[in-house]
């Protein structure tokens, strides 16, 4: 049996993509090893495969990132293992010189450009650092994937590179079809799922509640901006219309997603990071037949548009939005367009692909 030890840098408990990736190898026959790092305030994991977590000292900033490769090196470095699995440019380092030294393959998946995250944009010294990161990594790469067409082909054309596409799309075969009821009071459920953290649009919708009487915004995660936008709440007078669910665990995700009435995944364009990116919140909401409310960007209009399954904007003014929404609850999509997404974008299909990149290597 050939093992892989897939490495990502967050705690394990909410990443839909890595438990989907570590599920289907774990079913395909290769035992599994899932490594991550454990906080203070991680929840336990229960999976098919195994998981691992190390407790860091540091957990911001530069130091957390080269304590998490250095000890994910000497991890590595003594693991039973026939492939490595780095997730991420912030594990690649570790990934690759392990790999290198004990002759290992090494597949790569990047859920994102990282130095072109929001947190990076206004930071030119970190982003040119992570840059060059992947200006010496990347060309050596030759089992990689990435989650959208659009990244694929800007590291393709940047480094001379085969990174191939892996969407992030849902099992066919849902976790858990139950539902489970927000205590909305018979109002209608705006619901945000996913990082709450900066350029995520969240503000923009609470701008919005006050014109909204008879909705409710949901915000389910977590992320560096929570404390910030529960204060903004505060100061608008709007936690009775605004709540915060915290981190759930992805089994139980989606049976709050199918509570919904309105799926919220509004981005600035902080950087191409966001400007190609294709949210899991996406594919979560198309799968509950939740009409989706975007921006119009352009991995997201292939989704929303070629499948008719939400509203597209590139404007965000309260009273416009307010607007908006109060016509998506007005006028229903038609379920049509969801049944045909559902029967072509589900894992079972996507990850076929996955396969054959691992097989490779």
């Amino acid at each position: 049996m050939k093992r892989i030890v897939v490495s990502v840098i967050n705690d394990l408990v909410t990443d839909h993509r890595v438990h989907k990736v570590c599920t289907t190898l774990h079913e395909s026959g290769y035992e599994v090893l899932l490594v991550g790092r454990k906080l203070r305030t991680s929840k336990p994991v229960d999976r098919p495969y195994k998981t691992f977590r190390m407790s860091l000292v540091f957990n911001k900033k530069g130091w957390f990132y080269a304590e998490y490769n250095i000890r994910l090196f000497f991890f590595l470095l003594f693991s039973r293992t026939d492939i490595f699995l780095s997730n991420d440019t912030d594990t690649l380092p570790a990934n690759y010189l392990v790999a290198f030294l004990r002759r290992k393959s090494l597949v790569f998946d990047a859920h994102e450009m990282f130095p072109e995250v929001p947190e990076l944009v206004d930071r030119p010294r970190i982003k040119a650092i992570w840059k060059k990161v992947e200006d010496y990594l990347f060309p050596q790469l030759k089992h990689c994937y990435t989650v959208c067409d659009s990244i694929a082909e800007i590291y393709n054309e940047r480094y001379g590179i085969n990174m191939q596409v892996v969407r992030n799309i849902p099992f066919a075969q849902q976790m858990s079809s139950e539902k489970r009821e927000l205590p909305a009071n018979g109002k209608y459920v705006l619901l945000y799922q996913g990082a709450v953290n900066i350029g995520r649009g969240i503000e923009w919708i609470m701008d919005a509640m006050p014109l909204l009487d008879d909705c409710i915004f949901f915000i389910a995660g977590d992320g560096d901006v929570m404390d910030e936008m529960q204060e903004k709440a505060r100061r608008m007078n709007i936690t009775d219309r605004v709540k915060f669910l915290g981190k759930i665990p992805l089994e139980d995700l989606y049976g709050y997603t199918l509570s919904a009435d309105i799926g919220m995944s509004l981005l600035e364009n902080r950087g191409l990071n966001y400007y190609y990116s294709l949210p899991n919140r996406i594919f979560d909401f198309m799968k509950a037949g939740i009409p989706i409310l975007a921006t119009d960007f352009p991995e997201i209009r292939n989704i929303v548009a070629g499948y008719d399954i939400g509203v597209l904007i590139d404007h965000y003014e309260p009273e416009y939005l307010a607007q908006v929404i109060r016509e998506m609850i007005e006028t229903p999509k038609d379920i049509a367009g969801f049944e045909r997404a559902r029967q072509e974008l589900n894992w079972e299909n996507e990850s076929r692909k996955l396969l054959d990149i691992i097989a490779q290597a």
